[in-house]
């Protein structure tokens, strides 16, 4: 430990002992039993308990703020170990009014745990609890007690201790304990209802997760089946989609889990009379039949249950391990029954389908979350009948006023990701006739919805545009659909919308049509009264006074676009082009817009060298063989647009995300220009001597004078001359990392009681 907080410690625990001083906060005083975790992983713990008694007071007093003085006389007493003191430090534990203090503390505890079972336990892996450490043993106890109390909060406490320990400790001596608690943790299960499901689930996967216990023959597998079939519907999905997470498990135990999962869904199926096939398909998984009315009895539970289900499914598909073979048609004809459900378009023809109409019609929820998974199982394939009925329901959703804005938004994602997947005509990259026809019924929506009154509505939409145009915008079908359509037009009318996220989205929108051709011109056929506007003007406007920063950015994003596809607009006089979105860039007060100013300037700079940065784009490349009068001329274009005085005043940015940008930018330009045989020294050209005394004033914070023209020479005596390693370094640090530190932290806790004089406060 420092000398400096050796000296501060016993201060603070005076003060802690002290009952008329206010005890610091929450926040303190888990930062510092992380910092004491901290100094035991260094291995030297009892010699620092030994050292500092205080510090064991100080844990107490974090683990039990009541009557803290005796705790600190009983601490200090226990000093021949920290056996004792780890008995009542768990005990303690249990009653903390803070989750966070808590939590620390637990976690503190099973680090404890694991260091009285370093060599002990490690060197005998066969040696049983009853042989291991006092430490260790009582530590064990009490986690026994715990299980067997009548007390929830207690049962919780110690399965999440036994959760942390399995998850970060994977010694031999694990497999002991698992083996002496497993019974008790059983035992829960006879309970009714099984308390502390939620940490019970945590712990069994925690368990199964490890390499020592998952390989052992220790009954987990059993104890996982169990728990399935004792848990609820609700419990049990975290742990069904757990067990399907894992690598290794049971074929027998991955049945029944994807079973537990599936039930929701059958149940739906089942209560709709879907096609005998569908439903056939779920049942085999192995599942005991359940009905509607048990699973799904209420309209709570019902919507909990299958937002759950549907958000546990969709994070199973796209995995590696999901089971063999993927029920992908029944999944999609339930989806597909959910959302119809939902929008009251279904026909009930039973009793149980009548309660789940009325418990779904409406429910934004569950549309939210069958939209969401409808969209992942876009990345299978299914009968032609089914994706159709897909497209069928998703063009209800758009169409729909009902829809509310978020469900909107959704079905704008889950449409894009299957027209993705939608197959191609063999021979050609358009999309197949039946995505076609479902677009030609799609664009005439479009337009009303970048109409709606709703701002949200009319951002989703166009998202959804700058999606399809990205995709297929060089596609003839598609193409002659838009501009069919009445979508450039109001597409271009957003650029001036009132609601900030909209003008963004449609400068991201106008960008993309203005790149594939799509923007109205005299020449259009379908218009041929259409009037063009000079969309380059209309974004440097709003590059230059939109209030707001969200369309300035995708203002910058797009001209960074542009200038990388050698856009019409910007190819005719690209110099031109960059030295005016530069100097707006420079200005801006969004550190975001001035940092996409630096990857626009990177851009330039790899087109007028020729040479495209490295994936690191500070890595120093091997030197170009160049003769020094065309690299000169080559920094010239990069001179007339002022692009390193851009450069050189983001180097010094009270932003920091932007004064790393500028120095990557300059490293790489520093590596290209290595070749360069000019002068060599700052002294050997006259100017040198003014640029650097300029770039000292502007780290001081003096921006005032502008650097004007430079010549290529004075930029690269100037690049040579600076330390924009040692500046990158700088830049790299945390800028709390002293305040950060445990000297600062405990000279924050006494100041907030006055134990500090005023000048050692430790202000930041």
């Amino acid at each position: 430990m420092d000398p400096e907080c050796s000296q501060l410690l016993p201060a603070l625990c005076s003060v802690l002992a002290d009952p008329r001083q206010p005890v610091a906060d929450d926040t303190c005083l888990e930062k510092l039993l992380d910092w004491f975790k901290t100094i035991t992983e260094a291995g030297s713990s009892l010699l620092l308990l030994q050292e500092n008694p205080c510090l064991l007071g100080l844990l107490c007093h974090v683990l039990k703020p009541q009557d803290l003085s005796p705790r600190v006389l009983a601490f200090s007493l226990r000093l021949a170990g920290m056996l004792a003191a780890q008995e009542d430090c768990f005990q303690y534990l249990q009653g903390d009014s803070s989750l966070f203090v808590a939590s620390a503390a637990g976690q503190l505890l099973v680090h404890i745990l694991g260091l009285s079972l370093q060599g002990a336990a490690e060197g005998h892996p066969g040696l049983q609890t009853g042989d291991w450490p006092v430490c260790a043993q009582k530590i064990v106890s009490h986690i026994e007690e715990s299980l067997r109390s009548a007390a929830t909060p207690q049962i919780t406490q110690a399965l999440n201790v036994l959760t942390t320990t399995f998850g970060h400790c994977h010694n031999p001596w694990t497999q002991v304990l698992w083996v002496r608690l497993s019974p008790l943790v059983a035992c829960l299960l006879e309970k009714d209802p099984v308390p502390a499901a939620h940490s019970l689930v945590d712990l069994l996967l925690s368990v199964a997760r490890s390499s020592v216990l998952s390989s052992s023959s220790c009954g987990l597998w059993e104890t996982l089946a169990q728990t399935l079939s004792h848990l609820s519907p609700t419990q049990a999905g975290p742990l069904a989609l757990g067990i399907l997470k894992l690598q290794e498990c049971p074929q027998a135990l991955r049945a029944q889990a994807f079973a537990v999962l599936l039930q929701p869904l059958t149940c739906v199926l089942e209560a709709t009379a879907q096609a005998p096939g569908l439903l056939d398909s779920l049942d085999g998984t192995g599942g005991a039949s359940v009905t509607v009315d048990t699973l799904l009895p209420s309209k709570a539970a019902c919507v909990g249950l299958l937002c759950r289900t549907l958000a546990h499914l969709e994070l199973l598909q796209p995995l590696p391990q999901r089971p063999s073979p993927w029920p992908q048609a029944p999944l999609l004809g339930a989806t597909v029954t959910i959302l119809r459900l939902c929008s009251g378009l279904a026909t009930p023809t039973s009793d149980a389908g009548g309660h789940l109409c009325a418990f779904l019609v409406g429910c934004v929820r569950v549309q939210r979350a069958a939209l969401d998974f409808l969209g992942t199982l876009s990345q299978g394939t299914g009968p032609r009948e089914l994706v159709t009925r897909v497209f069928a329901v998703l063009l209800e959703y758009l169409t729909s006023p009902d829809s509310s804005p978020t469900v909107l938004k959704k079905a704008f994602q889950a449409t894009f990701r299957w027209l993705q997947s939608s197959p191609e005509t063999p021979g050609c990259s358009d999309l197949d006739p039946h995505a076609q026809l479902f677009l030609r019924e799609l664009l005439p929506v479009l337009p009303k919805r970048l109409c709606s009154p709703c701002w949200e509505v009319r951002d989703s939409g166009l998202e959804f545009l700058t999606q399809m145009i990205g995709h297929w915008g060089g596609q003839a079908g598609f193409r002659r659909a838009l501009l069919a359509s009445e979508v450039p037009e109001l597409t271009e009318q957003l650029l001036r919308d009132p609601e900030s996220y909209v003008r963004a989205s449609a400068v991201a929108a106008m960008g993309q049509l203005s790149s594939q051709g799509l923007r109205v011109t005299p020449a259009s056929p379908e218009h041929p009264g259409g009037r063009q506007k000079s969309l380059l003007a209309e974004l440097l406007r709003i590059l230059s006074t939109d209030s707001e920063g969200f369309p300035r950015r995708a203002v910058m994003h797009v001209f960074t676009q542009w200038l990388r596809d050698g856009h019409a607009d910007v190819a005719g006089d690209t110099e031109r082009f960059v030295a005016r979105v530069l100097q707006v860039a420079s200005q801006d007060l969004d550190w975001e817009v001035r940092a996409q100013g630096l990857e626009l300037a990177l851009v330039f700079l790899e087109q007028t060298l020729g040479r495209p940065s490295s994936h690191c784009p500070y890595a120093v490349t091997p030197p170009v063989a160049a003769p020094p009068s065309p690299l000169a001329q080559a920094l010239r274009p990069l001179c007339r647009v002022q692009l390193f005085e851009f450069a050189f005043r983001a180097l010094f940015d009270c932003d920091r995300p932007v004064a790393q940008k500028s120095c990557d930018l300059l490293l790489f330009l520093r590596a290209q220009t290595a070749s360069y045989s000019g002068p060599q020294g700052s002294g050997s050209v006259p100017e040198v001597a003014s640029v650097e005394a300029a770039l000292q004033r502007w780290q001081a914070g003096d921006q005032g004078q502008p650097l004007g023209y430079l010549e290529p020479e004075v930029v690269v005596a100037v690049l040579r001359s600076m330390d924009l390693e040692g500046l990158r370094g700088v830049l790299a640090e945390s800028s709390d990392r002293v305040e950060k530190s445990p000297q600062s932290l405990l000279q924050d806790m006494l100041a907030t009681v006055g134990a500090l004089g005023e000048d050692e406060a430790d202000c930041y």
